[in-house]
């Protein structure tokens, strides 16, 4: 496939408001895509980068080139060059890429040139996210939509399963199963507002307690034990205490869902940012584990001895997992059976005050009945926390003065919106302590797209999780409201831009 061609279905899609002309627009183009080419078209499209950082920084592409006045780039062309410029490394290296990179955009027409500069700098903003890619796909090969979506949840990629799709057709994604040894997307929590509510909207549920650590999916096959992250990256030679723990377990095959989090010798948990720290670092684990030992909190499992689990209620596969996991391996929780019973509830507000005193950031309300909503935002699991979050994204960073002069701090903060781009909703630079503004100043200045002297303007990428004290209303900010008393928890990396909470979210918590 050209890259002109997709370059201009972009163009369109970002001239398209409505979500029914965006899958019309994206079924339109898959049917003319191959499939070699569609996991790199879909990504793309979506303003992401299959080989992740590239190196490439706006100053690389701040150079006027002479665009080609034919198109002649292919998709999987271009996908090999920008592989190949990333790959550069050593001296000479930044001169080296930056040649290459002007060299292909030589050969680019100007549409092709606009986009590779916005995709290169993250500026692909036309709303072409995956779920609305799931529906083009279906419409675009007769697939039925929930049938493509459970086989992304269960493939753990929308381009695998792009790729098979166009290739074999619809009756190909029954082959998708939960497998051991494939990571599936996990199932997240939405928000309540108290304890109470949560029970009253999901009826019989367990209320289980929070965790302030990094989720953890396990692959045990025999012997063979894997770990992966929330974003299905492999782990395991991170974290071998936890391998070792799972190992002992009884049974053969089966998938756990968890946390690993590493706690002080009062049994009370870390700061967030050891245990990040942690499960990041790749070099002398041993070390590593020695310092900052971490331990496995198992609260689902996805599968046994073969037998797929996604579908049993709750309730059922919790009693799997007690079969599997040791109790002080699995997650605290209290079981409210009766709803309507006083005493129940009181138990689970009193169980939560008391996770809260042991010093985890909340609890999680289950319904009883519910499936596992693998990759989704489950209805049936509601997260409490006794402090008013945001999970936001960093949009551009003002130079600090006095102490902080030469360090990125007063921070702007922005919620997703539904087409992908992002509305401000503030600035802070509260709750920075030096060791974050160094590591955020590094950070930022990797992703910068422009600076004017006083403000850097980021590839909005980097999420923050945002602790504020209430909204108020604002006619400076694009979403009418801008957050009182923000300040700065911690830097979520474990987490993509596409997962940062919405203005639709923001707006809900108005009062």
């Amino acid at each position: 496939m050209l890259l002109a061609r997709l370059a201009h279905v972009s163009l369109e899609v970002a001239a398209t408001s409505a979500r029914t002309g965006k899958i019309a627009l994206l079924a339109g183009l898959f049917r003319e895509t191959g499939p070699e080419d569609v996991p790199v078209v879909i990504p793309y499209l979506a303003g992401r980068l299959p080989q992740g950082r590239l190196g490439i920084g706006w100053r690389a592409l701040a150079d006027p080139v002479a665009p080609a006045d034919a198109p002649t780039l292919t998709v999987s062309g271009v996908d090999a060059e920008l592989t190949a410029i990333g790959a550069l490394s050593g001296p000479g290296s930044q001169a080296a890429r930056k040649e290459r990179l002007q060299r292909l955009l030589g050969a680019a027409t100007a549409d092709e040139q606009h986009f590779l500069r916005a995709l290169l700098t993250g500026e692909v903003r036309q709303g072409a996210l995956d779920a609305v890619a799931v529906d083009a796909l279906a419409g675009a090969t007769d697939a039925q939509p929930a049938d493509v979506r459970r086989a992304v949840m269960l493939a753990g990629s929308l381009q695998a399963v792009a790729r098979t799709l166009l290739a074999d057709g619809p009756g190909a994604l029954a082959d998708f199963r939960l497998t051991v040894g494939r990571p599936v997307l996990p199932m997240l929590a939405h928000t309540a507002g108290s304890v109470t509510e949560a029970v009253d909207k999901l009826g019989p549920c367990a209320v289980e307690e929070k965790l302030d650590g990094i989720r953890v999916q396990v692959h045990r096959d025999g012997p063979r034990v894997r770990a992966f992250t929330r974003t299905l990256d492999d782990i395991t030679d991170r974290l071998p205490e936890l391998v070792a723990a799972v190992a002992g377990f009884p049974g053969d095959r089966f998938v756990l869902d968890g946390e690993v989090i590493a706690l002080g010798a009062d049994g009370r948990p870390r700061p967030f940012q050891e245990t990040a720290g942690r499960v990041g670092s790749r070099r002398d684990v041993v070390t590593a584990s020695g310092a900052v030992p971490v331990v496995p909190v198992f609260f689902d499992v996805l599968s046994v001895d073969g037998r797929d689990l996604l579908d049993l209620p709750y309730a059922d596969r919790h009693r799997e997992l007690a079969e599997l996991v040791p109790e002080p391996m699995r997650v605290r929780r209290v079981v409210v059976q009766d709803p309507t019973d006083e005493s129940q509830r009181e138990a689970a507000v009193a169980f939560s005050e008391a996770t809260l005193a042991r010093g985890h950031e909340g609890v999680v309300v289950k319904g009883g009945t519910a499936a596992y909503s693998a990759g989704r935002r489950g209805a049936s699991w509601l997260k409490v926390k006794p402090v008013h979050t945001l999970d936001l994204v960093v949009l551009a960073a003002e130079w600090g003065h006095g102490r902080r002069t030469g360090k990125l701090s007063n921070l702007h903060l922005g919620a997703r919106r539904e087409d992908g781009t992002f509305a401000m909703l503030g600035k802070t630079f509260k709750g920075l302590t030096d060791a974050t503004l160094t590591w955020q100043t590094e950070r930022l200045r990797e992703l910068a797209t422009g600076d004017d002297g006083h403000v850097v303007t980021v590839r909005p990428e980097l999420v923050v999780e945002i602790a504020y004290d209430g909204l108020q209303s604002s006619t400076r900010y694009p979403a009418g409201v801008t957050l009182r008393f923000a300040r700065v928890l911690r830097y979520r990396e474990d987490k993509r831009a596409q997962e940062a909470d919405t203005v639709e979210t923001v707006l809900s918590r108005r009062t």
